[in-house]
């Protein structure tokens, strides 16, 4: 009570740290000086009990906040880890859906070779680029009386016969033959063939050393046809084996730089001619491959002579 009176009767600033109110209590306070000791050591004493108080309190207010901030952040990186999963799976979905509307646009339905018009635009993008092969030849398929199949057999052993082809197509114009050894993309290296259309179909045969090797490979495939064992497909084709007629022309394929320019025409030109060989051995009747030589010469096509034997 005496301490608290001498305080408030102070008219000065009051102390403001340890040593200060040590001296504050000494001077200002009438006590023994057993008295004065044990006073001093009281206010020791409870300062440092408040001051363990702060620190304690300061450290589990630290421990606090860092628990918090930690577990934010873990709750930030999950949230962040599932948003870049969900990402990545939309991500690798719309690229499977890309690369199936894309195989779609290029694919024929029901046989599965390139339609048509991707064959085209592999030609066209072929012969304007292609340096490595002295010869390649573009070849036609067509169906001996497919018609007759048809309309005799009906639809479904009609669409039964087209599959068949396309698989012997596949197997007998066969990309290891020429391209897969030096192709890094296995699927690259397989598109060789297409379906042109109906019962015909076209395909590809680039890098030749010999023109000859066209007509080996399309031989191998016209017989492969004829030996097939179509009974075992449908016993009704036993005593009717499908047959095919095949019109292939060989290009001497030259400086890629006198065909660049004109690789479209080039293309269309090389199809034609392709298709015209095609219903001359059609219409021969003997089931004969005889492959046409030709060159370009000013951005047109130019047949190369059976007695000539180019450099």
């Amino acid at each position: 009570m005496r301490m608290r009176k001498a305080v408030q009767a102070d008219t000065g600033l009051g102390p403001e740290t340890r040593s200060e109110l040590h001296r504050w209590v000494r001077e200002r306070l009438p006590l023994a000086a057993s008295h004065e000791q044990a006073l001093l050591d009281a206010i020791d004493g409870v300062l440092l009990h408040q001051e363990r108080r702060w620190q304690q309190s300061k450290q589990e207010a630290i421990q606090a906040v860092s628990a918090g901030f930690t577990e934010r952040l873990n709750r930030l990186r999950d949230e962040i880890t599932t948003r870049d999963a969900t990402v990545s799976s939309i991500s690798r979905y719309f690229e499977e859906l890309v690369a199936d509307l894309t195989d779609r646009v290029h694919r024929d339905p029901k046989t599965r070779l390139m339609n048509f018009r991707r064959f085209v635009e592999q030609l066209e993008a072929f012969l304007a680029l292609e340096q490595r092969g002295r010869w390649c030849a573009i070849g036609l398929v067509d169906l001996t009386a497919f018609k007759w199949y048809n309309d005799t057999f009906g639809h479904a052993l009609g669409d039964k016969i087209i599959d068949r082809v396309a698989r012997l197509l596949r197997e007998q114009v066969r990309s290891d033959d020429l391209i897969a050894k030096e192709s890094a993309d296995p699927r690259a290296a397989q598109e060789l063939h297409a379906r042109f259309g109906g019962d015909e179909f076209c395909f590809l045969i680039p890098d030749l050393d010999q023109f000859s090797a066209a007509w080996i490979i399309a031989e191998r495939f016209r017989e492969a046809v004829e030996r097939y064992d179509w009974g075992a497909d449908d016993p009704r084709l036993a005593d009717r084996p499908v047959h095919v007629d095949v019109g292939v022309v060989c290009l001497l394929l030259g400086p890629v730089s006198e065909r660049r320019p004109h690789a479209r025409q080039l293309a269309h030109d090389l199809l034609v001619r392709a298709d015209r060989l095609m219903y001359d051995a059609k219409a021969r009747g003997t089931g004969r491959i005889s492959p046409l030589r030709v060159r370009v010469v000013n951005g047109t096509l130019e047949e190369i002579a059976a007695d000539e034997h180019p450099e």
